[in-house]
């Protein structure tokens, strides 16, 4: 079979009489793949990126009846010598099927945007998903090739099964594309491959010590869960390895907690005692604290229920080290003059510190969660301390003494890599009365510096006094109150968890009131809650936030924040992450005030990502995030810079009128894996009152900035 990839080639052969049919559907406008239809099977071969194994092959049998629908995958390297790294392998899929309760008083229209949820602890149900192979259709998508292979139900969903090629990338995506008319459900689902040639020799994974783990087949008795590193699993075949992970982010649903459940699998008999050798991906359905409300599923959408796949004629540690690649090691990168800012963690700092120095004990020096932020290149990290731990509304001397540990652990633990900022996530003052079914809603306080206050003000009591210990202490009563201390202190305040959670209403009721319309209060956080597998785009539900608040008028932006609970060395925290890239040239100290900081957010200088698409520069006019732009006519420039690991999918400039939301695709886009380019465009922008941009790739990571303003 030829296998060299210059320009697009298609063999075609008469098909078998019982093998299903073949359609193909404008191949030929990528450069690099190959195709060749047999009686028996359909191969392609695609170019890889990468040097040492340039070219990736894929077979596929055509037999409606057969159990291994995968014949092959191999590789080329560049000597031009072929191999078969793995064969006879199925995918498969189970999906696991429960309900979605909408709390009381939830307006209808916010039905899927649900984080208090346990599906779990009601009846509910799980199916393998069947496959039926009726044709293989092969087609061009964009820059990938996208080949459906079947016909695909469970319980009340149906639809097909795919795989995704990207040429100039080294993954296969496997995808399960699932819809159903019933409403009300939610879903979780395991996938991963079986292994009927029975040609594995070993598995291997990195495990939460950061050690490499290689176990024989032979000794592996059942597929049992695995807490791993990078969420990734492989097998070593003989003749080379695959490593199989689900989406970096979006395999991910929210919850408090991010300890390891055990993400991926490995083993014989897998959800069937008759299952052979397989490895794979799960979504625990319980576990991870109170609340696991799974992904949303709505009627009518097709939720794509994925993972990925590598191979190599390498072995196993290669295999993972390729997938550690996509994500950095976890890690997000530093970009020349910007530093990374995370927001909203419950690590109870203070009461730790407190309740350790009662027993005697020395300090954590440093704590768990301290080495994981380095680790990860985080510089500042923004807590939200006194949330269940502690005690905030105390009158007087306990709150004091909670506040004077949390700014000393803070002082602490800061060094010249890594500020941990002093914050708290507060429920008062800031906010309607509560109602019945409606929450006042949360909001995050940032200071510039430690500052001493309490959430209660008696009549004839002082708004602030100098204490002897503390300095100076504030009282706040009143909405007043608070609205007069952020801004002798300069603070910045905003919602947290926007229109879901205990912010469900917030910040549209309160839209129109002083503290919301005032310069301190930033506008809102976002964070990928809900999750719906449907989506192309994480957390719609605050991106939708940002560009509503920027068509009432009003100067506001969206941080990126976290929200769990406890961190430590072997938790999963990577895949709940988003990281704020702030434009900031140096680190501030901790005792020199990091004013800096609540410039730069305020000013709307920092983009949010997950880590995998970096927006370096965007500019519109010359000018930046958060500054404004007077067109004096005609096409303005737009100039953006991308950085990527996963191919690109989709690049969007978001712009709106003060009425309605206008979204331009920008193509055509880069097909390549790791790649970086300057995007120039002349952009009409005429009638529109602000500007921002996306970016997503194939695994739904993404990135997005802050809007440009623009006036008349």
């Amino acid at each position: 079979l030829a296998t060299a990839f210059g320009a697009c080639a298609f063999l075609m052969a008469e098909a078998h009489a019982d093998g299903v049919e073949v359609q193909t559907s404008g191949l030929d406008e990528l450069k690099g793949v190959r195709l060749e239809v047999t009686r028996d099977t359909v191969q392609i071969t695609w170019p890889t990126g990468r040097s040492e194994e340039p070219v990736a092959r894929l077979v596929l049998r055509r037999d409606p009846n057969g159990a291994a629908l995968i014949a092959s995958l191999g590789v080329q390297s560049a000597s031009g010598e072929s191999r078969i790294v793995a064969k006879d392998l199925e995918p498969v899929w189970y999906l696991t099927v429960g309900t979605r309760r909408v709390p009381p008083g939830k307006p209808r229209w916010q039905k899927w945007l649900v984080f208090f949820d346990n599906p779990a602890k009601r009846p509910h149900r799980t199916y393998r998903v069947e496959a039926k192979l009726d044709r293989i259709s092969i087609r061009k998508v964009g820059n990938a090739v996208v080949v459906d292979c079947g016909r695909l139900r469970a319980g009340p969903f149906e639809g097909r099964r795919q795989f995704i090629i990207y040429p100039g990338c080294d993954l296969m995506h496997c995808v399960a594309r699932l819809r159903t008319e019933r409403d009300r459900l939610a879903i979780v689902y395991d996938a991963g491959l079986l292994d009927h040639a029975g040609g594995w020799s070993e598995y291997a994974w990195i495990d939460t010590d950061d050690r490499l783990v290689q176990k024989p087949v032979s000794a592996v008795q059942d597929a049992a869960p695995l807490r791993v590193r990078y969420r990734t699993v492989a097998a070593a075949t003989g003749s080379g390895a695959l490593a199989c992970f689900p989406p970096p982010h979006q395999f991910q649903f929210p919850r408090d907690w991010t300890d390891n459940l055990g993400f991926v699998w490995a083993g014989p008999g897998y959800r069937s005692d008759t299952a052979p050798h397989g490895l794979g991906v799960r979504q625990p359905k319980t576990g991870g604290g109170a609340w696991v409300p799974w992904f949303n599923a709505p009627p009518g959408r097709e939720h794509r229920l994925s993972f990925f796949i590598t191979w190599t004629a390498g072995n196993a540690a290669q295999a993972i080290q390729h997938v550690r690649k996509y994500t950095h090691d976890d890690r997000f990168v530093p970009l020349p003059g910007y530093l990374t800012f995370t927001s909203h963690y419950h690590m109870a700092v203070a009461v730790t510190a407190m309740e350790r120095a009662a027993q005697g004990k020395p300090p954590l020096n440093p704590p768990d969660f301290v080495r994981v932020f380095k680790r990860m290149g985080v510089n500042m990290v923004h807590l939200a301390e006194f949330h269940g731990d502690g005690h905030q509304k105390d009158p007087g001397p306990l709150r004091l003494k909670e506040l004077e540990w949390m700014f000393r652990e803070c002082r602490r633990l800061s060094d010249d890599t890594l500020l941990l900022i002093p914050g708290e996530e507060v429920n008062t003052f800031l906010g309607l009365p509560p109602q019945p079914g409606r929450h006042p809603g949360h909001w995050m306080s940032l200071f510039p510096r430690p500052v001493y206050w309490i959430m209660q003000r008696q009549p004839g009591e002082p708004f602030v006094r100098l204490d002897a210990r503390y300095g100076k202490v504030y009282r706040v009563g009143s909405t007043e109150d608070m609205m007069r201390l952020v801004e002798e202190e300069h603070g910045l305040v905003w919602t947290a968890h926007p229109r879901i959670k205990a912010s469900s209403w917030t910040p549209d009721v309160f839209r129109d009131r002083p503290w919301f319309l005032a310069d301190y209060w930033l506008g809102a956080a976002w964070k990928a809650m809900p999750v719906d597998l449907s989506e192309d785009r994480l957390g719609v539900r605050a991106l939708d936030l940002l560009d509503d608040m920027a068509n009432w008028g009003v100067k506001k932006y969206l941080l990126g924040e976290v929200d769990v609970f406890k961190i430590d060395r072997t938790h999963e925290l990577y895949s709940h992450m988003n990281i704020n890239y702030v434009k900031l040239d140096r680190l501030p100290r901790f005792d020199q005030s990091w004013h800096s900081v609540l410039h730069a957010l305020r000013a709307g200088r920092f983009f949010v990502s997950t880590g995998e698409v970096l927006i370096p520069e965007f500019r519109v006019a010359g000018r930046e995030s958060g500054q404004t732009v007077r067109p004096k006519g005609g096409p303005v420039r737009v100039r953006f810079r991308l950085r990527w690991t996963f191919p690109l999918h989709a690049v969007w400039l978001v712009s709106g009128d003060g009425k309605k939301v206008r979204r331009e695709a920008i193509t055509p886009l880069p097909a390549r894996a790791f790649g970086e380019k300057v995007f120039e465009l002349d952009v009409d922008l005429t009638g529109q009152r602000w500007v921002r941009l996306e970016a997503w790739d194939v695994a739904v990571n993404g990135a997005f900035t802050q809007p440009v303003w623009i006036e008349p």
